[in-house]
């Protein structure tokens, strides 16, 4: 079963960059994208053959997050069940029959750390409501976290230490939710593996030199962590300043 997620920073603009040509051509069970910032009727989207589930942030052009399903799922969630994030439109909740797949886009710190305190109040209930789930059945969380969570998943690790998405608080974060019962898939099947990352800034010839951060994610429960058979990042795909990520699981 394949599974794709992308922040695709702007769906309609994406859409203009190529969106469409790599959906068809990497023909995924599940495709999950963030960053869609639009509202609904702001687009024409004719998915052939994908049942289609929004998230739209009461703020215009703002965060938003969707699921595109070649299996009709047994129920749907839109949020995490608190309002103050719910209305930002950062989480979908897919349930089928053997797991649930969460698509999440994790709120942004900020360069000046104002909204770190959200956003580690984001990370303590997104953690509860996961671990909620997996008494259930086991989960796949996919998205963009918004973290590199050890110095190998970002270019300039030093000069980076205490900024957005790299404070000793997210990363603990994310080793707390890792130690409650997840594995990062990349990670499982490429421990060491160096420049692997997700997101470039647009600053002049940063992606080109490859300086950038590993902040997309597939997470699955340890329960199924040994289905797991790939995972993989889309490097080399353009339409926005994330690229693609891949996890095929052997079921």
């Amino acid at each position: 079963m394949k599974f794709v997620s992308w922040n695709v920073n702007g769906l309609r603009a994406c859409c203009k960059k190529g969106f469409i040509d790599y959906f068809t051509k990497i023909d995924a069970d599940l495709f999950c994208i963030q960053e869609t910032k639009l509202q609904e009727g702001q687009i024409d989207l004719n998915l052939e053959g994908y049942h289609d589930f929004w998230h739209y942030a009461k703020k215009k052009g703002y965060s938003g997050t969707a699921v595109f399903s070649k299996v009709k799922p047994i129920s749907v969630k839109y949020g995490i069940d608190l309002e103050q994030y719910d209305c930002e439109g950062r989480a979908i909740t897919l349930e089928f029959a053997d797991f649930y797949l969460v698509n999440v886009y994790t709120p942004n710190s900020q360069r000046d750390l104002a909204r770190l305190t959200f956003r580690l109040e984001w990370e303590n209930r997104l953690r509860e409501y996961l671990l909620e789930l997996d008494q259930l059945k086991p989960v796949i969380l996919c998205g963009d976290l918004n973290v590199a969570h050890q110095e190998i998943d970002l270019k300039n690790n030093k000069s980076n230490k205490g900024n957005s998405g790299f404070t000793d608080e997210e990363r603990e974060k994310m080793t707390k939710l890792l130690a409650s019962g997840f594995v990062d898939s990349f990670r499982s099947l490429h421990p060491n593996k160096e420049e692997a990352y997700t997101w470039w800034s647009y600053m002049n010839k940063v992606r080109e030199r490859n300086i950038g951060w590993r902040i997309d994610y597939f997470l699955v429960s340890n329960k199924v962590a040994s289905f797991i058979k790939e995972a993989k990042i889309d490097s080399q795909i353009m339409g926005s300043d994330h690229c693609p990520i891949l996890l095929e699981m052997n079921w």
